[in-house]
């Protein structure tokens, strides 16, 4: 069986930003629904490595942690604020993923989560090619940093993101070749990228065989995994502009999951953890328990 846990974000951003559910009482509804983890949005008002500077306040956190019986499934680090793509020096995004993974041993956390940051219209102002290279060379770097800690990379493609074509997603990985670096298989980006073309640059790229095609595209680099439905649209923005996947909790989608998860359990990952995204959903908190008793029943199946 799997472990599960969920990400800490749903609870902090998007509809929850002007009033964020404390980490403490995120744990304990956790605990109570049966979860084995949470996986951290590493920003406030959560844990990160800003307002926990020391090692003893990180402690604690670990501490909580055990008081409720779960474990951490991965760090979604906060890069947003440094820039990737755009420039030519990644030195202070180097130092703010290094200052994460030095987080992630403090929490025991052995997964550090990335995206490339800035949006997919970035292609054109440098050049597909140049950014190509600036995003490889700048997370070879980081995954010497990782490795050295004993954490791996997991990268996180999505609509919002650039380089999010299916072909654009081997492509990196090919180019990045790290043993600790592979990519996140979020089953709600993989229907907006493999089979929705969502916000893909220039002629869109969709794959016949839809999700299979594409689990099967990346088979053997896949090393982290989110389960949540899709109906095909993205969350919005501000603007109303279409942003990245939207993630309606299982059953509120069209995805097949008997398919899809039948598919992602042949994958050999790193560890035993599936973790649900409810990014951006506007009532996350109430959508919780349904999520947990439907990939409760995935895991009777498939973990």
């Amino acid at each position: 069986m799997k472990r599960i846990s969920i990400g800490s974000w749903a609870y902090t951003i998007g509809p929850y930003e002007s009033d964020p559910i404390d980490f403490e009482t995120v744990c304990r509804k956790l605990k109570d629904l049966g979860f084995d983890g949470v996986e951290l949005g590493g920003f406030p008002p959560h844990p990160n490595p800003t307002d926990l500077p020391e090692k003893s306040q990180r402690e604690k956190v670990v501490a909580l942690l055990n008081q409720y019986g779960l474990a951490f499934s991965g760090l979604a680090a906060n890069l947003w604020g440094e820039k990737l793509i755009n420039t030519n020096d990644p030195t202070a995004y180097i130092n703010e993923f290094t200052r994460n993974a030095d987080f992630c041993v403090d929490l025991a956390i052995k997964g550090i989560r990335v995206d490339t940051v800035q949006p997919p219209t970035m292609l054109d102002e440098v050049g597909y090619d140049n950014a190509l290279s600036r995003v490889t060379n700048t997370w070879k770097t980081c995954c010497d940093v990782a490795a050295e800690r004993g954490l791996y990379i997991t990268w996180e493609f999505e609509p919002g993101f650039a380089f999010n074509k299916p072909t654009d997603v081997v492509r990196v990985l090919d180019k990045v070749d790290k043993d600790n670096f592979g990519v996140m298989y979020d089953t709600c980006h993989g229907q907006m990228v493999a089979v929705v073309g969502a916000r893909q640059p220039g002629e869109k790229e969709i794959l016949p065989g839809g999700q299979l095609e594409f689990i099967s595209m990346l088979s053997g680099k896949i090393n982290h995994i989110h389960l949540i439905d899709s109906d095909n649209t993205c969350h919005k923005n501000a603007q109303g502009e279409d942003e990245t996947s939207a993630h309606p909790p299982f059953g509120e989608g069209i995805i097949n999951f008997d398919e899809v998860v039948g598919a992602l359990t042949k994958e050999s990952l790193p560890h035993d953890w599936w973790t649900i995204d409810l990014c951006f959903w506007p009532d996350a908190w109430a959508a919780t328990a349904k999520c947990k008793a439907a990939i409760d029943k995935l895991n009777s199946k498939y973990g």
